[in-house]
């Protein structure tokens, strides 16, 4: 395993596996299959719903706590100050933990400010190791790195051949954020898995178009978290540690940025508004729910 170095000296696994979209039924098989593989950075947020299944997967695994790192998200909904502490605490009582590697930040919207004092908090308290946030573009990473009493050790955003975030990975180096991708292989999406400058580039070394992907990051110093449901392809994707791109290999991957998001763009106003009207709909139907119990 290769491991990035936060500012506060943690080191974080540099390859981990991410649990976005794995549903509660296949959550606790498919971390067990993924620890036993080998990974020992698992990545989880609030608003995955299965942070519970995420706990149950490491307790059961036999493996000491120390040796896992441990991200999960905090979701607009829990912003400010209050709701932003009383929700971490909540996912430490799911992940059966009684601290967390890495909390982030999960939108840039709303009261992120109240949020990210109360992260800073429960930081001081030795309930997190380290803190961050995700999806903060350039602009607003400068601003919370500048206002903050701590500043954030990783940013979490979107990145993979075809949206290289350049310009974001510079900003960040220059703040001592370390880069982590969310969407390392873009979904697949334009095409990517099929690319024929990949295949080839892959076919030189052995190996496949998603272990080319993986290996690009980790040379850019980028911390990655693939997800799959099938232990095969984990084991796949963790078998990224024995080659290394030539300079010439990560020049043409380089030419492969299209320099625009494969999903949203989190500065467009529909996509803001989006993201509040899931926000009040959840509301509603938590509202909702308690009063009928």
């Amino acid at each position: 395993m290769e491991y990035v170095t936060l500012e506060n000296g943690v080191k974080m696994p540099q390859l981990g596996y991410g649990v976005y979209q794995v549903t509660r039924e296949e959550c606790g098989r498919c971390v067990s299959e993924a620890l036993s593989v080998g990974y020992r950075h698992i990545d989880t947020a609030q608003s995955y719903f299965n942070e519970e299944e995420v706990g149950n997967a490491i307790k059961n695994s036999g493996i000491p706590r120390e040796e896992i790192f441990i991200t999960t998200k905090v979701w607009i909904e829990h912003y400010g100050y209050e709701e932003c502490r009383k929700s971490v605490l909540e996912s430490m009582r799911k992940l059966q933990v009684n601290y967390i590697d890495l909390v982030l930040l999960h939108q840039p919207f709303a009261d992120y400010y109240g949020a990210w004092r109360a992260l800073e908090e429960l930081y001081a308290e030795g309930k997190l190791r380290a803190i961050g946030v995700s999806n903060f573009y350039p602009d607003r990473l400068v601003d919370i790195c500048s206002f903050s009493r701590i500043k954030p050790m990783v940013n979490q955003v979107e990145t993979h051949p075809h949206d290289q975030q350049k310009a974001a990975h510079e900003w960040m180096k220059k703040y001592g954020v370390v880069h982590e991708a969310w969407a390392p292989f873009g979904e697949g999406r334009g095409g990517l898995f099929t690319d024929p400058t990949l295949e080839k580039i892959g076919a030189k070394y052995g190996k496949t178009v998603a272990q080319v992907i993986l290996r690009w990051h980790l040379q850019r110093g980028i911390v990655v978290i693939p997800k799959s449901v099938r232990k095969e392809r984990m084991a796949e994707n963790f078998n990224v540690f024995d080659f290394t791109l030539s300079d010439d290999d990560m020049q043409t991957i380089a030419g492969l940025d299209k320099d625009t998001s494969s999903f949203f763009s989190h500065t467009d106003p529909s996509m803001v508004e989006w993201f509040v009207k899931m926000v009040e709909e959840r509301k509603n139907t938590n509202d909702a729910a308690k009063k009928n119990q």
